[in-house]
């Protein structure tokens, strides 16, 4: 318990000296207004650039997507296809199978 304490209270300590050393430091000058300008002509240049990689990335999104859907209806031809060719082949077998067990 009183090491819980001893613990408990030095950082309470190490906590109030810490917030004390950064609330006495001094403001930050103000920027420059040509500091300003370029920082701001620095962010406009950054949003350009990342709306043309969000533009760049939902096109690819959307071909994809379009790309997906042609496969997914490609499948589903071919599979309908597959099945006919087996409904035909099976019917094909029965006509077959009735006349060699048709009586001669």
């Amino acid at each position: 318990m009183n090491k819980l304490l001893v613990a408990l209270i030095s950082g309470l300590f190490a906590a109030s000296t810490f917030a004390a050393a950064h609330t006495a430091a001094p403001a930050a000058p103000a920027a420059a207004p040509a500091v300003v300008k370029a920082q701001a002509k620095e962010a406009e240049t950054g949003a350009k650039a990342e709306a043309k990689e969000m533009n760049a990335t939902s096109k690819a999104d959307a071909s994809v997507a379009k790309a997906e859907t042609k496969a997914g209806v490609k499948k589903a031809k071919a599979h309908a296809t597959a099945h006919k060719t087996k409904a035909k082949a099976r019917a094909k077998a029965a006509k077959v199978e009735a006349t060699e067990a048709a009586p001669k």
